[in-house]
């Protein structure tokens, strides 16, 4: 392939990952341009909430900006700073808001990418005329002459497969990931070798409508919540919870809950009588299922699931790899079984699934079951 004749528009974020990632591109000859993406607008989004109490001074989208355009300057790279915020409210915020409504615990990274950096992204890259977009993800794609493949980054502590599951075949085949064959320490390397001016740049943690901020502070400005008794399997009150949504299952700072023996850890929900069930102990056994149900399911390959297979899965990021069997239980809704307990499974969720370093495909966990009894979670 002839690369200069090849056009990739870049997401170029203001960290270190997509500038080296567009480093790279022009050194493999393709034809780059790159996009900043303003995904948030705390002032637009209070006022659509009438609540002008909350500030954005921990997401710093403009001096992102300032830093991407620094380092679009100095690799000659024409950039383009465009509003996803409509799109990002719609198909990632409300989405999140909507299942701490219902007690979950959702993951809006794999939402952004599915509906904001590889749809709203690629259809804008589109009007530029592009061949391929490309992200700084720590992930690999192999196009085949049929289908593409999305596989793992080679640095296992930074592998990002996890929040890219929901990527279809169309999105798939559009993409590059020019970093994924590089460790974090090498990416790093190459950032201060060039003197990038993103170089020494932190990486940023946490959803960035939040970022390092006070989550529960954030979360009460959007949603109202619902004080409620804090108790154990045999109904003793240990406490009272500040609102279900605050709580995910394995949680232990935060519950407040002291005194003798082992530490306090969420094991529950039970949302209509809204009472947090806690129990003691990292292993204690209402934390552990060997079974779940995945709704929503994105099967990357073009070859579909028949039957049962055998593979393993991340019901967590960074999680290690379980084996797992997988069956359809309908059409979109698939049951898991695990071929060794595992802890805290939390609906809300992904369950991704990977075949060696292949990513099939997830979706979102609805239900953990043991022994056949679904768990309270």
């Amino acid at each position: 392939m002839d690369n200069k004749k090849k056009k990739v528009v870049l997401g170029l974020s203001g960290g270190v990952d997509s500038s080296v990632a567009a480093y790279l591109l022009k050194e493999q000859g393709y034809d780059v341009e790159a996009v900043f993406m303003r995904n948030w607008d705390s002032a637009l989004n209070n006022d659509i909430l009438g609540n002008p109490t909350v500030e954005d001074e921990i997401c710093p989208q403009e001096v992102d900006f300032e830093d991407a355009k620094k380092v679009a300057d100095q690799l000659e790279i024409p950039l383009h700073k465009v509003n996803f915020v409509k799109e990002y409210w719609d198909n990632v915020f409300t989405y999140f808001l909507n299942e701490y409504k219902k007690g979950r615990t959702p993951n809006p990274d794999i939402m952004c990418n599915k509906e904001v950096k590889f749809k709203a992204f690629l259809d804008y890259a589109e009007s530029l005329d592009c061949d391929y977009i490309a992200m700084g993800h720590y992930a690999r794609v192999r196009h085949d002459k049929n289908q593409s493949y999305l596989l793992r980054g080679v640095d296992n502590n930074k592998d990002q497969t996890y929040f890219l599951c929901q990527l279809t075949q169309k999105q798939l085949e559009r993409s590059l990931f020019p970093i994924g064959h590089l460790e974090k320490t090498e990416v790093r390397e190459i950032a201060d070798k060039l003197n990038l001016a993103t170089a020494k740049k932190k990486d940023s943690t946490g959803v960035c409508f939040i970022g390092e901020r006070n989550f529960t502070e954030f979360l009460q400005n959007y949603l109202p919540a619902k004080e409620g008794k804090m108790m154990t399997l045999d109904g003793e009150v240990k406490g009272t919870h500040i609102g279900l949504m605050y709580y995910t299952i394995g949680q232990r700072k935060g519950l407040g809950i002291g005194g003798a023996g082992e530490p306090w850890f969420v094991i529950g929900k039970d949302l209509e009588q809204n009472v947090l069930l806690v129990g003691q102990g990292f292993h204690h056994e209402n934390l552990y299922s060997d079974r779940c149900t995945v709704s929503d399911v994105n099967w990357i390959s073009d070859e579909p699931l028949t039957g049962e297979k055998t593979c393993t899965a991340k019901f967590r990021y960074r999680q290690k790899d379980i084996p797992v069997k997988i069956k359809w239980k309908d059409k979109n809704e698939l049951i898991v079984d695990f071929l060794e307990d595992v802890r805290a499974v939390t609906p809300g969720q992904a369950a991704v699934f990977y075949d060696g370093d292949t990513c099939l495909g997830g979706g979102f966990i609805d239900a953990a079951f043991k022994d056949g009894v679904m768990r309270q979670y």
